[in-house]
């Protein structure tokens, strides 16, 4: 079987005259469907954990794969392809250009990846269709509401078709209406096999996913729903 996510002995150390030991012997699989919660207090590991995984930083030991590529063997251009290409990420903050249309947004990973320009608003188009936001493709981001605006950054992410959703507290800025709203957009993600992992402090946030990872103190530790 190919892992979306393989991680194998993986550490990560900060250097220093006293290093810091931030993640130990790490291993995890992530198989194409699943759906990870990632929890865990400030300062565990657990932001480091967030990095390696979305190939903004490397290993100091062990190896990981992502879609059974490895990344290790790559210059840091084609570690950004790889990215590009394979994660889509969805923030806390949303990070929409706020005088930019959702549809505009929608397209920016886009064009940092060089898709054509006609492909680029068909993708963006379906993708805005996805998260129930076709009614509002021309509306400017600053106009929408906190959910709306988080359903664009997702429809952002998955306009790249990524192989990997990786959410980044996505209901934290978000009341309880926006955030259930949200939250059921992911179980449908889910359902539709989107693959994804979901950072939150949030328990019943981290309850909605098939295994939840607790990071502590540089290690994992996990059950499964």
């Amino acid at each position: 079987m190919t892992y979306i996510i393989n991680m194998q002995g993986v550490g990560r150390t900060f250097p220093g005259s006293v290093p810091v030991h931030a993640l130990k012997d790490v291993n995890f699989m992530v198989s194409s469907g699943e759906y990870v919660t990632v929890v865990g207090p400030s300062g565990s590991g657990k932001s480091t954990f967030l990095n390696l995984i979305g190939l903004l930083d490397t290993p100091s030991v062990g190896t990981y794969l992502i879609d059974g590529i490895d990344p290790s063997t790559m210059g840091e251009k084609q570690r950004s392809a790889l990215r590009g290409t394979r994660i889509g990420f969805v923030f806390q903050s949303f990070h929409l250009i706020g005088h930019q249309s959702a549809i505009a947004n929608t397209q920016l990973g886009m064009v940092y990846n060089g898709v054509p320009r006609k492909q680029r608003i068909t993708r963006a188009r379906d993708s805005l269709a996805r998260v129930g936001l076709s009614h509002r493709e021309e509306a400017v981001a600053q106009t929408l509401s906190g959910g709306e605006r988080q359903r664009v950054a997702i429809a952002r992410a998955l306009a790249g078709r990524p192989s990997l959703l990786l959410c980044d507290e996505p209901t934290g800025n978000l009341d309880s209406n926006n955030a259930n709203s949200i939250l059921a957009l992911l179980d449908e993600l889910h359902a539709d096999d989107i693959t994804l992992i979901v950072v939150t402090h949030d328990s019943e946030v981290a309850a909605r996913g098939q295994r939840i990872v607790t990071v502590k103190d540089g290690h994992l530790s996990e059950k499964s729903q």
